[in-house]
């Protein structure tokens, strides 16, 4: 019993003690941080809550740091895929590269039906015929400006000498005045650099276009004088020069047909010039109104091998086609084929022109010819869509003789040249 009464006192006495401690402890404290606070060197009560705050923080950070580390060694290890794909741009770095590449889709022109493209096609030709050769004006308007302004260099007179020269020798001496190389004509981009223009309107290619092919063919005429070999015609017979007198086609583009077909006719050909009238009330459909009485013709005098519809260009005011031709003030000429074929439909079928290989081979023999017996007489072989009459003959040919700008003297002069390369390519 003793015993118990001596252990219960014990208890109350460490009881008591602790509690004696803790005021002490509190009661020291609290001295100690109000003599501190009023001196400045302790901080305010919210501060020492945070840094209580903080110290707990990071004794908890400190206890699972361990876990923490081994989650981020764990998100950073690469998975198979990524490792490979990491070893493939090391290697080969095109493949990052190739991420930033944009593929662009093509888009095909949708088709016409066949008659809508026929409908389409005859209000095109009735509005670009209509325009005739004054589209090919204007558009030959900015080539001849630049042309002019770079013959205008120092090396002009020099080049305009050497082309007088190499014409009055071969006039002089019935040779050529330079050789075309025929290893060169081969060569489809040349040949349509040196030799062809082609309009915005159509397209063309080596098939067509090629050298041999079109060297090959002769032109040769097969029927003699007998009958009417040459027929001349005007589908725009009232076109006229600077000086030409209006209303008096004898001194437009008929007068110019006639005199060719005089040349022609000194040479031993049978000629007829027509001087039917097709663009007085009408010019836009002159190559309609023109077509049947071609074919009357025609169909009267089979024996026609050789037929030329003569015009004359339209070029802005201040473009001179001239060269300079035995001494002469002389028109420069173009070739005109039409291909019966537009860029945005292709073939147009109500157009075709059976005779379109022979019409491409009779003009570029003409123009090789000029090339290389009157350099710079022939301006580059005008290529354009649709058909304009071309397809009555194998030999049917459409040449611009001069423009507006030129006068009817260096038109004239122009048919001297002219009857001779016919003569060449018709003969030999």
């Amino acid at each position: 019993m003793g015993k118990f009464f001596r252990k219960k006192r014990r208890k109350k006495a460490r009881h008591y003690t602790g509690g004696i401690l803790l005021a002490i402890s509190l009661l020291f404290v609290f001295v100690c941080y109000q003599t501190m606070s009023e001196t400045g060197k302790v901080p305010a009560l919210k501060q020492v809550l945070s840094w209580v705050k903080e110290e707990i923080a990071v004794e908890a950070w400190k206890n699972c740091m361990m876990v923490m580390i081994t989650e981020k060694e764990q998100e950073q290890s690469p998975t198979l895929g990524a490792w490979f794909l990491e070893k493939l741009e090391q290697t080969y770095p095109v493949c990052r590269f190739s991420e930033t590449m944009t593929e662009y889709d093509t888009r095909v022109e949708s088709d016409l039906t066949g008659a809508l493209l026929a409908e389409n096609e005859r209000e095109a030709e009735q509005a670009l015929e209509g325009q005739g050769e004054q589209e090919t004006g204007e558009k030959q308007q900015a080539e001849e400006s630049a042309a002019e302004e770079k013959d205008n260099k120092k090396d002009k007179k020099n080049k305009k000498n050497k082309k007088q020269k190499q014409t009055e020798t071969a006039a002089g001496t019935g040779g050529k005045a330079q050789e075309i190389s025929r290893e060169k004509l081969n060569d489809f981009d040349y040949l349509v650099q040196n030799f062809y223009q082609i309009d915005r309107t159509t397209t063309v290619d080596s098939s067509q276009l090629n050298a041999d092919a079109l060297l090959g063919k002769s032109m040769k005429l097969e029927n003699g004088a007998e009958n009417v070999q040459i027929l001349i015609y005007h589908t725009h017979s009232q076109e006229g020069y600077a000086d030409s007198t209006p209303g008096d086609t004898s001194t437009g583009v008929p007068g110019v047909g006639e005199y060719l077909a005089a040349l022609l006719r000194e040479k031993g050909y049978n000629v007829m010039h027509h001087t039917g009238e097709y663009d007085v009330k009408d010019r836009d459909n002159a190559y309609s109104y023109a077509g049947p009485a071609l074919e009357q013709i025609l169909a009267e005098n089979p024996g026609i091998e050789v037929v030329i519809d003569l015009h004359r260009d339209g070029v802005a005011d201040t473009t001179r086609l001239v060269s300079e031709v035995n001494g002469k003030q002389t028109a420069q000429i173009m070739f005109f084929n039409g291909l019966s074929r537009t860029t945005a439909n292709g073939d147009i079928s109500y157009l075709a022109n059976p005779y379109l290989a022979d019409n491409l081979a009779f003009s570029f023999q003409l123009k090789l010819a000029a090339e290389e017996y009157y350099p710079g007489f022939a301006r580059s072989n005008y290529l354009k869509g649709y058909r304009y009459n071309l397809h009555y003959r194998p030999k049917s040919l459409l040449v611009e003789v001069g423009a507006q700008t030129n006068t009817l003297e260096e038109a004239m002069n122009a048919m001297e040249p002219l009857a001779e390369i016919l003569h060449k390519v018709l003969s030999e």
